[in-house]
C-alpha cells in the first residue's frame, strides 16, 4: 500500500494516480473532506485499487496520531511513504507574520517526522520499504521571502539524511525530493505561464521510476526544476 500525506491535489494527487494506475492501493489525508470523497471515487472509479481516505490537519498532533492509528487499522504493509503535506506562507524572518515558522514546521516537518515515527517499523520488519521526503529546492538554496518555509523545508531535508544513514542496515530506503517551482495550487494568481512551471506529473514519474530500481540501488535525491530555471 501507498500513503500519501496531502493528496488531493498537485503533487500528492500526481504520486497517487501514477502508482494506483500500477496497482497500488492508497490511503490518503487531507484537510477538506469533500476533495477526499472526490479522489476516492475518481480513482477506484479509473483503476482497479482501493482508497483510504481520512480528513486531517497535519498541523495537530492529535489529527496526526489519528491518521496513523486509521492507517495501521487498514491492516496492509505500508510499501511507499510519501510525506508530502506542506504549507507555504510567504514572507521576510524579521518581518513574516508572527507564528509562520511554528506553522511551517509543525506541518512540513513534524508531521513527516511523526507520520514515518509511527508506521516505519513495520517496514524495519519486512526489511523493505520506501520513504520520500518533499523536500524543496528551498532546502538547498535561499531565497529573498523565503523566510519560514526555507527553514522549514532545510530542516526536513536533514531529516531525510538521518534517516537515510539510519535506515540501510534495514533494507529500508529513504529518498528526498526536492522540486523547483511546480504548476500546483501554491501558484494559482502568479500570472505566470504553465509552461513555465515543472508539471506535477514529472515529479510523479520520477518518483515512481526511483521506486521501481533494484534493493540493489537508492536514488538519494531527487532534483527537479523548470527548464529555463525557478522562477
Amino acid at each position: 500500500m501507498l500513503v500519501v500525506t496531502g493528496g488531493t491535489k498537485g503533487i500528492g494527487k500526481a504520486i497517487i494516480k501514477i502508482f494506483a494506475k500500477n496497482g497500488h492501493d492508497i490511503a490518503t489525508c487531507s484537510r477538506k473532506t469533500k476533495e477526499l470523497v472526490e479522489l476516492k471515487e475518481e480513482i477506484e472509479g479509473e483503476f482497479n485499487v482501493k482508497v483510504y481516505v481520512q480528513s486531517a490537519d497535519l498541523s495537530v498532533t492529535e489529527d496526526v496520531n489519528s491518521f496513523i492509528g486509521f492507517i495501521k487499522r487498514i491492516g496492509s504493509p505500508v510499501k511507499v511513504l510519501v510525506n508530502n503535506a506542506g504549507v507555504f506562507i510567504p514572507g521576510s524572518i524579521h518581518n513574516e507574520e508572527e507564528g509562520s515558522l511554528r506553522k511551517m514546521i509543525e506541518t512540513n516537518l513534524y508531521s513527516a517526522y511523526d507520520i514515518t515515527r509511527g508506521l516505519i517499523n513495520g517496514m524495519i520488519e519486512q526489511k523493505q520499504g520506501h520513504i520520500f521526503n518533499i523536500c524543496s529546492i528551498a532546502s538547498i538554496t535561499a531565497y529573498a521571502n523565503g523566510g519560514s518555509y526555507a527553514i522549514s523545508k532545510h530542516a526536513m531535508y536533514g531529516f531525510s539524511k538521518c534517516l537515510r544513514e539510519e535506515m540501510k542496515e534495514y533494507g529500508v530506503k529513504v529518498t528526498a525530493v526536492l522540486p523547483g517551482a511546480t504548476f500546483t495550487a501554491s501558484w494559482e494568481g502568479a500570472g505566470l505561464p504553465e509552461d513555465r512551471f515543472s508539471k506535477a506529473e514529472d515529479i510523479a514519474e520520477m518518483i515512481h521510476t526511483a521506486y521501481k530500481i533494484s534493493p540493489n540501488s537508492n536514488v538519494e535525491d531527487i532534483i527537479i526544476r523548470p527548464q529555463l530555471g525557478d522562477i
